[in-house]
C-alpha cells in the first residue's frame, strides 16, 4: 500500500510539468504565422509597379561615359524585371553611331569590351534633340501634348515606384542639358512635388552622377523620396578608366561602383538600401557619395533595391462578397496556357476568398480554450500540493 502511495505521488509531482509542456506546444501550434494573412498584412512596400527614367544629358562624344552611365543603368533595371514598356531612356547623344566610334553601334563601359550596352535589343525614347528640360518636367508631370505617344509617356499611378537617374555635367545645385540650358533643384523639386500631388507615385528613389550632385536633392520637400548623389558641394565626380581604342573615358566612378554592386543580385534578391548605402567609399569612388532619407518613410534596412530596380506583379485585393452556392475556380477547365508563359494564364485579381482554401493551423477556437483550460488544470493542481 505504501509502495503504491509512493508511485501515485511521483506521478502527481510530475503531472505539473506534463502540463506545462502540453500547453507550451498548443501555444507554440497557436502562434504559426499564416502566410495568408502574413501577405495580406504585409508591412513592406506596397506599390504594384515599377517605373524608370533614365537621363543622360550631355552631348559630344567626349561625354561618351554620360551615354554609358545611362545604358549600363538600362541594362540593369531591364535584367532585374522592368519591362521597356515602363522605362524612359532620355539620351542627348547617340555615340553609338557617332563616325569617331571605332565599334559602330557598339557601347562599351569597361576595357574589355565584353559586354556592348548598346546591342540590339535597346529603345531609347527620347534622342538628341527631344532631350530638353522642358520634356523632363513634362515626362514627370504628364503634362504632355496629345500627339505624344504611349511610349514617350511615364504612365504611373499612387502605387507605382518610381527610379530616376540622371548622369551629365553639372554644378551647384543645377545640371546642364546639352550645354545649352539647365535644369536647376528647385525644378526638380517642383516637378517631384506636381507628382505627388496628382498622385503619380507610391515613392520615388532619385539618383544623379554628376559634379556637386548631392546638391540637386537639397531642396526636395514631397513625401516619400529617397534620394542619392554622387558628390557633395565643391566636389568634382570623376569618370572610371580610359579605353586606348575608344579614346575617351568609358563610364563613371560613381556609376560603375553602384552597377557593379547591382550585378550580385537577382529579382528575388533581399538585399537592401541601407547595406547598399553603406558600400560607398572614398577609395573607390573618390568622391563623398551622399544620400538623403529624412523624406522617406520607411526603414533602410526594410526597404528592398528591388522595390525601385526591379519589377513587381502584386496581387490586388478585390472585396468581393463569398457566394456559398457557388465556388469559382481559379482557372477554368477550359482555359488554355497563354504561349508566352504560365503567367498570363493566370487572372491579375484573385478575391480573398480564393485563397480561404490555404488555411495552414492558426490559433483556432478549440485550441484556444484547451490551451486555457490546461493553465486552469495546472494553476490547481500547483494549489494542492502547495496547500
Amino acid at each position: 500500500m505504501g509502495a503504491s502511495q509512493g508511485v501515485v505521488r511521483q506521478l502527481m509531482l510530475r503531472l505539473p510539468s506534463c502540463l506545462l509542456a502540453l500547453l507550451l506546444s498548443f501555444l507554440a501550434v497557436g502562434q504559426q504565422t499564416n502566410p495568408v494573412d502574413e501577405f495580406f498584412t504585409r508591412t513592406s512596400s506596397t506599390h504594384t509597379n515599377n517605373w524608370a527614367v533614365l537621363v543622360c544629358a550631355s552631348r559630344y562624344w567626349f561625354n561618351y561615359r554620360h551615354m554609358a552611365n545611362a545604358l549600363g543603368m538600362y541594362r540593369t533595371v531591364k535584367r532585374l524585371g522592368i519591362p521597356d514598356s515602363n522605362i524612359i531612356l532620355m539620351l542627348a547623344d547617340d555615340v553609338a553611331c557617332n563616325t569617331r566610334n571605332k565599334f559602330p553601334g557598339s557601347v562599351y563601359a569597361n576595357q574589355g569590351r565584353r559586354l556592348d550596352l548598346y546591342g540590339d535589343n535597346i529603345e531609347v525614347d527620347y534622342r538628341g534633340y527631344e532631350v530638353t528640360v522642358e520634356n523632363f518636367i513634362r515626362l514627370l508631370t504628364g503634362r504632355v501634348e496629345d500627339s505624344v505617344p504611349r511610349s514617350k509617356r511615364l504612365l504611373t499611378d499612387e502605387r507605382s515606384n518610381v527610379f530616376v537617374y540622371m548622369t551629365g555635367h553639372g554644378g551647384n545645385e543645377f545640371l546642364k542639358f546639352q550645354d545649352n540650358e539647365e535644369i536647376s533643384a528647385f525644378d526638380i523639386a517642383d516637378a517631384f512635388e506636381q507628382m505627388w500631388q496628382k498622385k503619380r507615385y507610391n515613392e520615388l528613389f532619385f539618383m544623379i552622377d554628376t559634379c556637386q550632385a548631392n546638391t540637386m536633392y537639397s531642396k526636395f520637400y514631397s513625401p516619400n523620396i529617397l534620394a542619392t548623389g554622387s558628390s557633395m558641394l565643391d566636389e568634382n565626380s570623376y569618370s572610371h578608366e580610359n579605353d586606348a581604342d575608344i579614346g575617351v573615358a568609358v563610364i563613371d566612378k560613381f556609376t560603375h561602383h553602384v552597377l557593379s554592386y547591382l550585378e550580385g543580385i537577382n529579382k528575388t534578391s533581399k538585399a537592401n538600401f541601407k547595406d547598399f548605402f553603406e558600400t560607398y567609399n572614398f577609395e573607390t569612388i573618390r568622391s563623398h557619395a551622399g544620400v538623403r532619407s529624412d523624406l522617406f518613410d520607411r526603414k533602410l534596412e526594410d526597404t528592398l533595391l528591388t522595390d525601385f530596380f526591379g519589377g513587381v506583379a502584386q496581387v490586388e485585393v478585390m472585396d468581393i462578397p463569398p457566394n456559398p452556392s457557388v465556388q469559382e475556380p481559379l482557372v477554368k477547365p477550359d482555359q488554355k496556357l497563354a504561349q508566352e508563359g504560365v503567367d498570363d494564364a493566370f487572372p491579375r485579381s484573385i478575391p480573398r476568398q480564393s485563397l480561404s482554401h490555404v488555411n495552414p493551423p492558426g490559433m483556432s477556437g478549440w485550441r484556444l480554450w484547451l490551451g486555457c483550460a490546461l493553465m486552469v488544470g495546472l494553476v490547481l493542481v500547483v494549489g494542492v500540493f502547495r496547500g
